[in-house]
């Protein structure tokens, strides 16, 4: 029986992937771990940025529930290109160079044909989720035409009546994240670390999360919790949480893919 990529074997040089046991996850988090005390100031730095960057957005979009939810939703659709630079330092790592910030932006340039089209690919999601969640979030925003977030949220669960709109709001949106995990759980590093082309990348990636359904479900599950944990702590527990998810993606990629 023809397996469903051969096809794409025939057009573009994939690369093999392997399977890997869910147990591997804790591995990864150990790994990434290992990696942010080994180039703790560039790897802080961007943590800091994210966070720095993420209030300030946050804070401007208080008053919009609805643009406020996009931003948040939207962060974790773009989460694996922003964190092309750790992932160049984990590279780096792995091969006992000494790094700086700068040192991990020859990440960036070594993939940039690719980098772009991926980014590009991304943008496309996030403007199509935006429609999306235009269109859910209208029926969700009925009655209550200025709130705050937390506001809004109280609004939505003390009214009755809205579990429909939100149920769907957070299913459409889960749909279009998982295809951007999907499409970039081990495509960035693999352009990264390989300089391969963008269609063969991605079609890695598909593969591999084709080959571990399971095990790569709770990775993201796992990304998610911790990446809310850190929006709990109005976005500063991201200082460490976010080169400690990158990293341990870097890591993710080196088991999934030979």
């Amino acid at each position: 029986m023809a397996h469903p990529f051969d096809s794409l074997d025939r057009r573009f040089p994939l690369p093999r992937v392997r399977q890997v046991p869910a147990s591997r996850i804790a591995g990864w988090l150990a790994a990434g771990w290992a990696d942010l005390r080994e180039t703790p100031i560039a790897s802080l730095a961007y943590g800091l940025l994210f966070a720095i960057a993420g209030d300030l957005l946050l804070v401007s979009l208080w008053r919009s529930p609805q643009h406020f939810a996009l931003a948040v939703s939207g962060f974790f659709i773009v989460a694996p290109l922003l964190c092309a630079g750790l992932y160049e330092l984990s590279r780096r790592s792995e091969r006992g160079l000494a790094s700086r910030f700068t040192d991990s932006l020859a990440g960036f340039a070594r993939g940039q044909a690719g980098l772009m089209r991926f980014g590009l690919l991304l943008v496309l999601l996030w403007a199509l989720w935006a429609r999306l969640s235009a269109a859910l979030f209208a029926d969700l925003a009925a009655g209550m035409p200025d709130a705050n977030v937390v506001e809004f949220a109280a609004f939505v669960i003390d009214a009755g009546g809205y579990a429909g709109p939100a149920l769907a709001w957070l299913l459409v949106g889960g749909i279009v994240a998982l295809l951007a995990f999907m499409l970039g759980v081990v495509s960035v590093p693999l352009l990264i670390d390989r300089d391969e082309g963008f269609a063969a990348a991605a079609a890695a990636s598909l593969r591999a999360f084709a080959a571990n359904p399971g095990p790569l479900l709770l990775w993201a599950a796992t990304i998610v919790a911790l990446t809310l944990l850190g929006f709990a702590t109005l976005l500063f527990g991201l200082i460490v949480l976010m080169p400690l998810l990158g990293h341990a993606s870097w890591h993710a990629y080196r088991d999934l893919v030979e």
